[in-house]
């Protein structure tokens, strides 16, 4: 994870682990007596939390994560049971732990949908996606998942603290999605299979058309359409790159290409 999301998430972590311990210094450091100090201990709330919390910023993220599980097993109507399964999403994700992580965040906002913290459990779930994207060569299911993450949580909390970072992820997930469309499309156009390779560049062009992969995809679609024997959809094709993408190198192999293979149709001026 980037260094920025993870600041991003233990901030908030870091504020919602904290509001629980304001006037509870009097039970000391809990639990925190040593390895020893294992999750299925039964023990008041209070110190039981506190004890999660001491691993947690220890770094011990795994145990940190059973205890604020066990907070919520051993007290299920506490109100420090809510903090702690958001607490624990964390700390399974700190730990890159992130189908734990998901379960906790998913398990918040089912019983609690309306809580303040909803907008950070919904961020967790997302950047849990995020942080599996794999390369284009790979399937992207996660990545779409990523990207119905992000989606809920602008949808949702469009105005929330968590939205701005979010938008700058979904644009990164859509690139990497286009970017997958392309390769495939780039695969069919190689083999000859020209009709197959068009509908991916079109996708490209109706779903991610504000990535970084639309004035290939287009160029694509020139490309494909002379091969077809449609010379007139490869000079429409080139016309939108050239409107649209007058500096790009996309336009400028596209002007050679219908000058060399479509002169009878041209590009205009």
């Amino acid at each position: 994870m980037t260094k920025s999301t993870f600041r991003t998430v233990s901030r908030a972590a870091l504020v919602a682990s904290t509001m629980l311990l304001t006037g509870c210094s009097m039970f000391g450091g809990g639990g925190g007596s040593g390895p020893s100090d294992t999750s299925y201990v039964a023990r008041d709330v209070e110190s039981l939390y506190l004890a999660a919390k001491e691993r947690l910023d220890r770094g011990d993220m795994m145990l940190a994560a059973a205890l604020f599980d066990e907070v919520e097993r051993q007290h299920p109507y506490s109100p420090w049971a809510r903090r702690a399964q958001l607490m624990s999403a964390f700390a399974y994700y700190a730990r890159q732990q992130y189908n734990l992580s998901i379960q906790s965040a998913s398990r918040f906002l089912s019983i609690h949908p309306g809580n303040r913290d909803a907008p950070y459990a919904y961020y967790l779930i997302a950047m849990c996606f995020y942080e599996q994207i794999s390369d284009v060569e790979r399937d992207q299911a996660i990545t779409m998942q990523a990207r119905r993450a992000l989606t809920e949580l602008i949808r949702r909390y469009p105005r929330s603290e968590y939205a701005a970072d979010a938008r700058l992820k979904l644009d990164l997930v859509n690139d990497h999605l286009a970017g997958k469309e392309m390769e495939i499309g780039r695969f069919y156009e190689r083999a000859g299979h020209w009709l197959a390779a068009q509908i991916r560049f079109r996708k490209v062009i109706d779903d991610y058309q504000t990535t970084s992969h639309t004035p290939e995809a287009l160029y694509r679609l020139a490309e494909t359409s002379l091969a077809l024997g449609i010379p007139e959809e490869a000079q429409r094709y080139a016309a939108v790159l050239g409107a649209n993408y007058p500096g790009s190198e996309w336009y400028e192999k596209a002007y050679d290409l219908i000058g060399e293979y479509g002169p009878e149709v041209g590009l205009g001026g």
